[in-house]
This record gives structure tokens, sequence and C-alpha cells, in this order.
């Protein structure tokens, strides 16, 4: 993975810089700035405004011709789904404009669900007439491992992350649908190690989202091997019968392009149920409560988190000034949310003080300090930039 170049003061620590066309920090794994000082995912943005995705869609239609109806009149693709905005837009495209015959598979956190994850994973299936297999994990072995991995890693999550790209590879491998679909890759569009945009989703394990932790590392009195099987990757000859795929490589790639059109198939936000304090929006990740601790642990560890993420997005889909979106960063992206650390806590039996403490650790003292009242705070700031 390409690592970011740290620029170190006098004292050595690191001096936090942000892309000039959007708000992303050089702290975030794998990223990249040019001489200009524009990240990778801003340039990458500007690179596909020339793709010719007349181009592609046809390379895309010829793709789904060789597979499109491989196992007769059953499944012929299937498609790794959350549910979410971007889940009912690839069933969509799969099963309406390709013609296929997708079956779904997803995977469930145990967390709390909200009202709208609720109703969108049964609506993923209903309004587009699809089979889902969902797998729901051991909660015993899950609990045992949020605490290990939250505890060393900063990785509360790492076992459900890594079943959602791990429990589509081996179901597709049992229902015999090599043509695997994922939505976009994340490495490429939003900042990490692909420098190069593919179709293929073959190294979608290498993408820092599920990346591995040694078996040595996870066994333990609590946890065995058995426990983990489905965390484990197929062997590479069993792997090379699939052909997984990135469908934004096919398709101009958007993320509120992909929520408006979901809501028109019935997909559910959490306006009106849940305002959460750390989001720039609240249409990504709805499904669960405590799953968001996961996704805000960036912040102490790299200095940004959810706001950041989707501010820059919204940046680079001019839908917000550079102002505006600093703005958003900064009444937002420090501040988790009370309610995912209660639902947090009390899955994994924590209490609150105990999940501070924890959470103390990570922060990373090149880039943060402590104000006079004793909370962390960023040392150079996007606001003061």
């Amino acid at each position: 993975m390409i690592e970011s170049i740290l620029i170190l003061n006098r004292k050595g620590a690191h001096i936090m810089k942000y892309c000039k066309k959007c708000v992303m920090p050089d702290t975030r794994p794998g990223i990249t700035f040019d001489s200009d000082g524009v990240c990778m995912p801003c340039k990458n943005h500007e690179r596909k405004q020339k793709v010719d995705y007349e181009a592609r869609f046809e390379e895309f239609k010829k793709l789904c011709d060789t597979y499109r109806g491989c196992n007769g009149d059953s499944w012929d693709c299937a498609i790794a789904v959350s549910g979410g905005k971007d889940s009912h837009f690839q069933t969509y495209m799969m099963k309406e404009v390709m013609g296929m015959n997708p079956i779904l598979f997803s995977v469930e956190d145990n967390f709390s669900m909200t009202e709208a994850g609720r109703h969108n994973l049964r609506n993923i299936s209903e309004a587009f007439g699809c089979h889902l297999i969902t797998l729901k994990p051991d909660i015993r072995t899950q609990k045992a491992l949020m605490r290990k991995t939250f505890e060393k890693y900063g990785k509360p999550t790492w076992f459900i992350d890594r079943l959602i790209y791990t429990y589509p590879i081996h179901m597709a491998l049992k229902f015999n649908t090599p043509l695997l679909v994922y939505g976009e890759n994340v490495s490429y569009e939003y900042g990490g190690g692909d420098s190069e945009e593919t179709y293929s989703a073959r190294e979608i394990l290498s993408n820092g989202v599920a990346s591995d932790i040694s078996l040595e590392d996870l066994i333990d009195e609590q946890i065995s091997k058995k426990d983990l099987d489905l965390t484990i990757a197929p062997p590479p000859l069993a792997f090379k019968q699939l052909d997984p795929i990135y469908l934004s490589y096919f398709i101009p790639w958007n993320s509120y392009s992909n929520y408006i059109f979901a809501k028109s198939r019935g997909f559910h936000d959490l306006i009106g149920e849940w305002d959460r304090t750390m989001c720039a929006e609240q249409f990504d990740q709805v499904d669960s409560i405590a799953y968001l601790v996961h996704a805000w642990m960036k912040y102490p560890k790299f200095g940004h988190a959810c706001a950041t993420d989707y501010a820059a997005r919204f940046i680079r889909y001019g839908m917000m000034s550079r102002d505006e979106a600093v703005e958003i960063v900064r009444q937002r992206d420090h501040n988790l949310d009370s309610k995912a650390v209660e639902d947090f806590c009390r899955f994994a039996g924590y209490r609150e003080s105990e999940f501070w403490a924890i959470i103390d650790k990570f922060y990373n003292r090149e880039i943060f300090t402590k104000d006079r009242f004793g909370r962390w705070v960023l040392k150079e700031p996007v606001w003061k930039s």
C-alpha cells in the first residue's frame, strides 16, 4: 500500500496537510497528494470525467452476456449487499437493466438495527424480486472478537467487516455464480493504495477495510479456528473460479445519485429517526447503531472520520463549497454519537468509562493534543489550514 509522506516538525509531530480541493487530510492511510496539493481521490474523480463510459458499458454488457443463464433458470450472478442505497442501485442494474437473475448475500452485525435498516433489508428483496440470504454471525464469537480487536487494534468490527467481504465469496462458490458484483472500489474512489482503476475486484480483501489479522493473534481460549472459518479467504485456485467485479468501473458512480434512486424504490434514510452527530448526511450506513463506532474510529487514529468522508465527496460532486465543507467537519467530525456509544457498550459489555479509556489509547499523539479542559483536539485542523 502506498503510504502518504509524513511531514514532521522539530518536535517530531506530524503537520497535517489537507487537499486544496476537498477536506481530506494526508493522514488517511494510503492517500497521496500531487505537487499542487490535490489528493488522489480528487484527481481520480477528474480522470473519471474523461472516461468513455459508453465503451465501458458495452464491455459490461459483454461480460453479463458471458454469464447470463449460466445455470439454466437458476441464479447467474451474485451481489454482495447490505440493504443500503448502493445495494439498491446495484440490484436494479443487474436485475432490471442487465436482465440477470441475481442472488443477494448479506451479513448482519447483531447490533440494534434502526427502523430504516430493518425496512431496507426487506425492501431490497421485495422491490426487485430477489432471494436474499443473510448471515447472522455467532454472537458469542462476535463479542469476544469485538473486544479483542477493539482493545488491541482499534478495529471493533473487524470480524463483521471481514465477513462482509469473505462471506459473499464463499457463497458465490457454493452457488456456482462466478460473476460476483460489488459496488465501488473504495480504495480508488476515496483514497487508498489503488492508483489505477480496474473492473476486477479480485484484490478486494487487500483494500484496507477488511485487511487480514493473523489467526495467531485472534485464537485464544474463547476463539477457535473453526469460529473464524468464514473469515478465511478461499484457496487461490478456488477464488480463480470467480469473476468478482466493481460496478463503479462500468458506470459513473455517485453516492448521492444512488441515494436519490434508492429512495424512488422504497429506501428509507434516517431523516426523522436519528440525526447522527458525527455525520454530514443521514443516508449512508443507516442500518445498525453501534457499527458507527467503527466508522468513527478513524478520527482518533487519523484525524478524520465520517463527516470528512462525505464532505469531501460533496465537494467533488459539485454539491458544496470547500468553505461549507470545512464548517461541517469542524462541527461534526469529532462528535461521536452517544446513541452509538450506548448501543456499542451494551452489546460488548463495557462501562462507558471503560470504552472512553480504550478510545483514549488510540488518539494519535503526533496530530492531537489536549486543550485546557482535557479534551483531545487536532493540532492542525482543516479550518486553520
